[in-house]
Order: structure tokens, then sequence, then C-alpha cells
């Protein structure tokens, strides 16, 4: 099979491997959509995110959809011909973590395109069973690969305790600021405020839910939010987000960029705000299928290039583009 892998910053190659068969438990799945994470971009660009290194060729992707084409022991046949999305995070199930029910904190979990790991940028992949999730027809393969960030929206708004009535400020509209928008316009908030530096964004998380927008130091918001979500990761967005959150609100912090921050505490003391981290998600797909499948989240619309995977290096680099939102890789096309 045809397989996209990294073997140092912006050493990208395309080469074949084995076909991998289905262990027991697993299901082969041929790859029909996986959409370019900023995750992704980092890697090839930098070779690392945080105390996560590429020190070994690393096949990247993690947000995929496919077909079941193989089952392996103790998985029904009938499987086979699904149209399945994955998810990328196989936990333990056996640690404190897994057994609250915090699976996305398991300190043993194997993550798709994080190293060591092998990704989902190739043709076939196995995966164990429960982690493909059939999707209905109403959902496209495109679609089904983006479950995955609009999981870590579902997710970001739930830390927010984003309901029908919330009044919600949104730092950054790349395409988890997007799909955090949407969620929280499918889930009732009312006030669904939106930063960010580049204004074609911008008009892009207007389209998709935002009742305002604002480029930081250019346009000002007024009033105080039940809750600020972070999805920018930038030192000066997050200062200015907690400043405007209402006593005993929240602030939940998605974005990753600076490795530590300097918070106005006694905003933060003075107004009883609660501040938390988010690290993916857990329990969010049946929520992303329900969403995508009745129309209240559309995901193809944030679609803006199709490559093959011989052309997975220009999809890398397709955020370049102040257009571009998110950028599938179609093995088909290739």
């Amino acid at each position: 099979m045809t397989t996209a892998v990294l073997y140092a910053p912006r050493d990208l190659r395309i080469e074949q491997r084995p076909v991998p068969a289905p262990s027991e438990g697993e299901v082969l799945v041929r790859i029909l959509s996986v959409g370019v994470c900023g995750s992704d971009v980092h890697y090839y660009e930098h070779g690392r995110i945080g105390d996560f290194i590429v020190r070994s060729p690393l096949v990247l992707g993690h947000e995929s959809s496919g077909q079941i084409v193989e089952v392996g022991k103790g998985v029904s046949s009938s499987r086979v011909g699904e149209r399945v999305a994955i998810e990328p995070g196989e936990p333990c199930g056996r640690c404190d973590q897994c057994r609250t029910g915090r699976y996305n904190l398991c300190p043993n979990i194997r993550f798709h395109g994080t190293p060591p790991v092998d990704g989902t940028l190739s043709e076939f992949v196995a995966v164990k069973s429960e982690l493909a999730y059939t999707v209905p027809d109403e959902i496209s393969d495109n679609a089904a690969a983006l479950l995955e960030p609009l999981s870590v929206g579902i997710w970001a708004n739930r830390k927010a305790g984003t309901e029908a009535g919330t009044s919600l400020l949104i730092a950054g509209a790349g395409p988890v600021g997007l799909v955090t928008t949407m969620v929280a316009r499918a889930v009732g908030a009312t006030r669904i405020a939106v930063s960010d530096v580049n204004r074609n964004r911008l008009s892009a998380a207007m389209e998709r839910g935002a009742t305002e927008i604002a480029v930081p130091g250019s346009d000002d918001i007024a009033g105080e939010f039940d809750a600020f979500i972070d999805c920018s990761g930038s030192s000066a967005a997050i200062d200015a987000g907690v400043r405007l959150v209402r006593p005993a609100g929240s602030v939940v912090l998605v974005g990753m960029g600076a490795d530590e921050l300097r918070l106005p505490l006694a905003v933060v003391q003075q107004r009883e705000l609660l501040i938390t981290g988010t690290f993916r998600y857990a329990n969010t797909w049946p929520t992303a299928i329900a969403l995508a499948a009745t129309g209240r989240v559309s995901l193809d619309e944030l679609v803006t290039g199709e490559y093959g995977l011989a052309d997975t290096e220009q999809a890398l680099t397709a955020g370049r583009d102040p257009h571009s939102v998110k950028a599938v890789v179609r093995p088909a096309l290739s």
C-alpha cells in the first residue's frame, strides 16, 4: 500500500509498505479521507510537539474515515462494508483514568500520528473494532473524518458549560475555533463572539454561527461572558479573554502554543473563575455523529482542498494560504 512517511522536519516520503492484517478484535479499514490537523503540520515543520519527538519514520494523520474491508478474529463479518469514522486514541482500559471514564488522560494511550505511533495517511489501517464508529449515509467521507476535530469542539464546550442562553467568547478562528463555534451554536448559545487576527477566518466564523467578530487591537468586544474558550494558544489573547469573563465564569484553554502563561491573578481570584485545560476528548463520538447526521453541524463546508496521498506535502502546507480552512487527503485520488 502507499503511505506518506515523515522522516524528519520537511522530509516527507511517499513509499510502499505491506498492507496490515487485522489482529484479534481489529478491523482493516480502507482509508477514504484524512483531515490535516495543525499537529500534523507542526510535526512536518518542526519534528516535535513538546515531549513528543519524531525519532524514527512516522506516518502522520489522525482525522480519518474509511470502509471496513476485513475483520480479525472475534469481530462479526457483518461489519465488512461499513463506512466508519475512526477514533484515533487507543487507551489501555485498565488505569485509574480509564476506569473513571477519563480515558483521554490515560498515560498509556496510543494516539494515531503521535510519536512513536503511526497514523492514517496511508491506504489501509488496522484498528480496534470499537474505535471504528459506523456512520450513516447522511455523513460524507470528508465529514466522517472531521468528526475528530468536531469532538475537540464538543469537549471544549462541555468544559465551558455551554448550553442554551450561554454567552461565549472564543479566541482563534482556525478549524478548531470554527468547530467550537458551530457546536456552541448547535447547543443554543445566544451570544458567540469570535476574535482572530485573520479577517478571512473571522468571515468564516460569522458564516458558521458567530454573532460578532473582532480583530484584537482593532475592534472592541463589549460586556462580559459566561465563558471564554481559547483556541489560539496566544498569551495575549488568553490574557484579554480572561478579563472578559463574568464572576464565577469559566475559562477553557484548548489552543497549544505558549508553554507558559501570565494570567491576571487578581481577576481570577476576585471573580472566582474556573480555569481548565483540555486534552483531546472523551466519550464525544456519539454526539459528534448525531450533530453531523442531523445537519446541526455542517462539516463539509470546512473543506477547502482535497489532495491525493502523493500530494500530502501540498496538503500539509495548504494552511499557508489565508483562505484555506481545512485540507483533506483522499488516498483514492492518488
